[in-house]
């Protein structure tokens, strides 16, 4: 048979707010896996996801950055304000913190046991899906009316960061240490 072809819209792009239905569920192959290997490909699941939320993230405050730079009121830039440059400072700290804890993530899921591997990784998950939602809806708010447009594609890296989200979803409750 033919493999399943993205939905298509009227104008013949993609639709990138489709449904992730299918593509979330584990494969049937992990059942046939031991506990240790089972572990290690959610550690690695977890891991993809979490940069994917970070890519988001990097999208976004580019695009929120770029933004800034050229869009003017009252005679300056928007980027030139105190509180529009807080906003952007604060999610290229988010970003830098996604980026130390996805590493050690990454580094996990070939060096640590498989457990630890997981716990690794499910910190992650759960750091980079926080920041990802924050840096995107700052992305939104320096757009102001426009974001949530089609002209801007700052609710395109939000929805992104949401379905990522939900893709191995993890909560603090998973967490053998303490975080809150």
């Amino acid at each position: 048979g033919r493999a399943p072809q993205p939905a298509e819209t009227p104008c013949g792009r993609a639709d990138l707010t489709a449904s992730l239905a299918g593509a979330v569920e584990s494969p049937p192959e992990l059942a046939e896996l031991g506990d240790t290997d089972a572990d290690r490909w959610y550690a690695l699941a977890l891991t993809v996801t979490s940069a994917e939320l970070v890519g988001a993230s990097r999208g976004a405050l580019t695009l929120a950055t770029e933004y800034a730079k050229v869009r003017e009121q009252y005679g300056a830039t928007i980027g030139s304000y105190q509180a529009v440059a807080h906003l952007l400072a604060e999610g290229l700290a988010l970003i830098e913190g996604s980026i130390s804890v996805l590493r050690h993530a990454a580094w996990a899921v070939d060096e640590l046991p498989a457990a630890e591997a997981v716990e690794a990784a499910r910190i992650a998950k759960i750091y980079c899906a926080r920041a990802a939602l924050t840096v995107c809806e700052t992305s939104i708010q320096v757009h102001g009316g426009i974001g949530n447009t089609w002209e801007c594609l700052a609710h395109i890296y939000l929805r992104r960061a949401l379905a990522a989200t939900e893709t191995w979803p993890v909560t603090l409750k998973e967490l053998t240490i303490g975080l809150s």
